[in-house]
């Protein structure tokens, strides 16, 4: 459940996460994934360690979140260790380990499932460690603060998404299906229960039916093999798909390719990835949410230095809604940013934010969509 004590962006804005403009890449990468942050000339007196979870779940953590929290940190003048765990669960315990041992003052892990998040975060709490969830909330895992986008507002989304995709062809009667993130993930729960919401008076109205709901894992191979399994189960008749992010819909879009129905049968996603935002353009996904990676990395990076500085009235400030944590039943203090649907006509926008570059969008068979959607 999440709950608000005040409007977000509204809030956000008043501890400057939405300037921007001037923020610029840093740090160098080593092999491993890892990155160290400098110091700017007001740097706050304190180390903040980052772990990302993997690279395939989707290409946003190494492509969009890395880059805005560096970015962030930098501008905020604090030092900083952004490392990967590369999907390997003993990794990211050797990460977390490491970052405690170099006594970083907050701890920001996207955690690979609750278990082992709790684990890390219950190690920085001995130690005397703040901790911040960034994107994915930790059940059971009792970080400090919460910083993600509103997860239930992203599947509502997805799910009025959906219909307006099957509205704008005329399907006013359709069969859909769900395929859903990983389960251990706190955030497909949210997901899920957002376009359950979003779709449940079409479904009780008996206009559409659910006549699939299957996990993908986040995983193009595993989503595009449900998505065949509900296709031939249901003989083909399948009018729509709620895809909870771009790379499982990239993986349904094949399947859909292979049996001729691509760009016939709409399909959601989330992440405005590059190869979601092709899809978008060529008329193979209905649309995709966005969430800006900067909203989330500037604020992290405001929370990280209030937390360093001891600053209970500036976390406050940020942290102004809450998410329940449903495995202890407390509230976790949160900040949470609004996400946006993405359709062709809206693809711009995330170039202009400096989210996505044409250069990488528009190539080869994708640049004529390009051309028409008036992508520069």
């Amino acid at each position: 459940m999440v709950r608000n004590k005040g409007a977000r962006l509204a809030s956000l804005a008043a501890v400057g996460v939405l300037a921007f403009g001037a923020l610029a890449a840093c740090g160098g990468s080593d092999s491993d994934g890892g990155s160290d942050g400098g110091s700017g000339d007001a740097a706050a007196k304190g180390k903040v360690g980052v772990i990302l979870p993997d690279t395939t779940t989707s290409p946003r953590w190494e492509a969009n979140d890395r880059p805005s929290l560096e970015a962030a940190f930098k501008a905020a003048g604090v030092e900083s260790i952004i490392d990967n765990a590369g999907g390997d669960k003993a990794k990211f315990g050797q990460i977390c380990d490491s970052m405690i041992n170099e006594k970083v003052t907050v701890i920001m892990i996207v955690n690979l499932d609750s278990e082992s998040g709790k684990a890390c975060l219950s190690k920085a709490a001995d130690a005397g460690v703040q901790s911040i969830d960034y994107d994915r909330l930790t059940l059971g895992g009792g970080a400090s603060y919460y910083v993600s986008f509103d997860n239930v507002e992203v599947g509502k989304l997805m799910g009025t998404g959906i219909t307006k995709c099957l509205d704008d062809a005329g399907k006013t009667k359709a069969n859909i299906v769900y395929v859903n993130g990983d389960p251990s993930d706190n955030n497909a729960a949210l997901f899920k229960s957002g376009y359950e919401e979003a779709l449940k008076p079409k479904i009780d109205s008996g206009d559409y039916t659910l006549v699939g709901d299957q996990s993908g894992f986040w995983d193009a191979t595993k989503a595009g093999t449900a998505y065949e399994q509900m296709y031939t189960q249901n003989k083909g008749k399948i009018d729509g798909v709620v895809s909870a992010n771009d790379t499982m819909a990239g993986g349904i879009i094949a399947r859909m390719k292979d049996n001729g129905t691509a760009g016939e049968v709409p399909v959601t996603g989330q992440d405005a990835s590059t190869e979601g935002l092709q899809n978008v353009l060529a008329g193979y996904q209905c649309g995709t949410v966005y969430k800006n990676t900067n909203l989330e990395a500037k604020t992290a990076s405001d929370l990280a230095i209030a937390l360093i500085s001891g600053d209970k009235d500036a976390a406050a400030a940020l942290a102004t809604g809450s998410v329940k944590d449903s495995e202890t039943g407390k509230d976790v203090p949160s900040a949470l940013a609004t996400p946006v649907w993405v359709t062709k006509d809206s693809v711009q926008t995330v170039i202009d934010d400096g989210f996505a570059k044409a250069a990488d969008i528009c190539v080869d068979e994708f640049a004529k969509a390009c051309t028409t959607a008036g992508i520069k």
